[in-house]
């Protein structure tokens, strides 16, 4: 229970810091932080998170990590379940504290978006269904690539945070303006449930493209660096 707390708290951070850095700071007038800020959230709330609770749950904090290192041979299939449940539910709760946050604010809209994923008219950059399945799928498998390598036995001891919280800043600087960037779908589900319509309408692609890319770099890693090298991303919880 001590890693699916874990698992909760984390993402409940991911949520409320990445999409709260979007709907509350993105644009203010005058010091807005932009895209470039929205990035470097999203990866400092998982490099904060990977040193607070790497040593609990292995700071998995999104359903395509999580079966991603289940392919990979990292973690047991008999806790990917309840680690979803726990990321999702997180994610959940973090939207709810960003919607009582957010919604104080004179002429507030959750019509605007609320940090929600999407494709075609509600990508930022108006790309097609096609565009955002793609991107989508390449960026968490890339994301995977770099978790599996980052925490490889000869990788280098300590990095892995930095490395993986940096690989998520450039994932957001290269995709926001295609899908908003999710490759998360418990980040995803914590903002879309709240919006309803559009985002809810559109929800599926960011459960299926992170967790068909997450399956696939985790099968490309264990291509090239083999299963026998590989160190265990977290202790199964029963252990």
């Amino acid at each position: 229970m001590r890693a699916y707390g874990a698992e909760f708290f984390g993402t409940f951070w991911l949520v409320l810091g990445g999409c709260g850095s979007a709907v509350l700071a993105a644009a203010f007038p005058e010091v807005g932080i932009g895209l470039l800020g929205v990035s470097l959230a999203f990866g400092l709330t998982v490099l904060t998170m990977a040193f607070a609770i790497g040593h609990i749950s292995g700071c998995h904090l999104n359903p395509a990590v999580t079966l991603g290192l289940c392919v990979g041979g990292r973690f047991p299939a008999k806790e990917v379940v309840p680690y979803v449940v726990a990321q999702v539910l997180g994610g959940l709760a973090a939207g709810g504290v960003l919607y009582l946050i957010a919604s104080g604010q004179a002429g507030f809209d959750l019509a605007a978006g609320f940090a929600s994923n999407g494709y075609g008219e509600h990508s930022p950059g108006g790309y097609s269904l096609m565009s955002a399945l793609v991107c989508e799928v390449v960026m968490t498998a890339m994301f995977l690539l770099v978790i599996m390598g980052a925490t490889d036995s000869r990788a280098p001891q300590g990095f892995a945070p930095i490395a993986i919280g940096l690989c998520l800043t450039l994932i957001h600087l290269i995709s926001i303006p295609v899908t908003n960037t999710s490759v998360n779908p418990a980040r995803s589900t914590g903002v879309a449930l709240y919006v309803g319509d559009w985002a809810t309408a559109q929800l599926w692609l960011f459960w299926v493209a992170p967790l068909i890319g997450g399956a696939l770099g985790a099968l490309i890693y264990r291509g090239l660096a083999g299963e026998a090298v590989a160190k265990p991303a977290v202790k199964p919880v029963s252990a």
